[in-house]
C-alpha cells in the first residue's frame, strides 16, 4: 500500500515536472523559430484564400464605423450566447463560408491546429473553426501585435496547456493583407500543438 502511494506520488511529481519544463522559457525559445516559420509559410498561405479575404473585406465594410460601445455590445452578446439556446450571432459566424473553410483547414491538419479564427480590422471575429469564448480580440496581443505590427509580422503566444485537451499549444497570429493593394485588412490566429512541430 505504501509502495503504491509512493509510486503514485512519484508519478505525479514526474508529470508535474514535465509540464513545468514544457512550459518553461527554454521550451518557449525552442519553439519560437519553427512557430515563426509556420506563421510566415503555411499559415500565411491558407490565410490568403479568396473566401477568407472576401469575408474580411465584407465585414470591414460593415464594421468600419463601429465605435467602442458597439464593439462592446457585440462582445457582450457573443459571451451571453455561448451558454444560451439561441445563438444568432454565433450561428451566423460559425455558419459562414469562411468559417467552414477554416474548419476544413483545421481538420486537414490532423491535430496540428487546435483552433483557427480570423478577425477584421476592428479585431472582431469574421470566421473561426471552433467556438471562441469572446467576439472581440482587438485588445489582445494576438491582434495588436499582428494586425497592429503590419504586413509580414508574426506574433507567437506563450506555450500553455489546454485544460480540456491537455495539449501544449501556442497561438500564432499573422496579419492578413488585401492581395490587390497590400493593405492589412485583418489578422488570423492559429492554435498550434507544439508536439506536432
Amino acid at each position: 500500500m505504501r509502495v503504491t502511494m509512493l509510486r503514485t506520488g512519484l508519478a505525479a511529481l514526474v508529470i508535474g515536472a514535465s509540464a513545468l519544463l514544457a512550459a518553461s522559457p527554454q521550451a518557449q525559445d525552442e519553439f519560437t523559430a519553427p512557430l515563426t516559420e509556420l506563421g510566415k509559410g503555411e499559415i500565411a498561405a491558407f490565410a490568403s484564400d479568396p473566401v477568407l479575404i472576401s469575408a474580411i473585406q465584407a465585414q470591414n465594410a460593415v464594421t468600419a464605423g463601429y465605435d467602442q460601445a458597439k464593439i462592446d455590445a457585440l462582445d457582450t452578446q457573443w459571451r451571453a450566447e455561448v451558454g444560451a439556446a439561441s445563438k444568432p450571432l454565433i450561428d451566423a459566424t460559425l455558419g459562414n463560408a469562411a468559417s467552414q473553410y477554416l474548419a476544413g483547414v483545421q481538420e486537414a491538419s490532423a491535430g496540428k491546429y487546435t483552433e483557427i479564427f480570423a478577425m477584421d480590422a476592428k479585431g472582431l471575429n469574421v470566421a473561426q473553426s471552433t467556438l471562441t469564448s469572446d467576439y472581440w480580440q482587438g485588445d489582445e496581443d494576438k491582434f495588436t501585435m499582428s494586425y497592429g505590427a503590419g504586413a509580414g509580422a508574426v506574433h507567437i503566444g506563450d506555450i500553455e496547456q489546454d485544460e480540456s485537451t491537455q495539449v501544449f499549444q501556442s497561438q500564432v497570429s499573422v496579419p492578413i493583407t488585401d492581395p490587390a493593394t497590400g493593405d492589412v485588412i485583418g489578422a488570423i490566429t492559429v492554435g498550434v500543438d507544439v508536439s506536432m512541430l
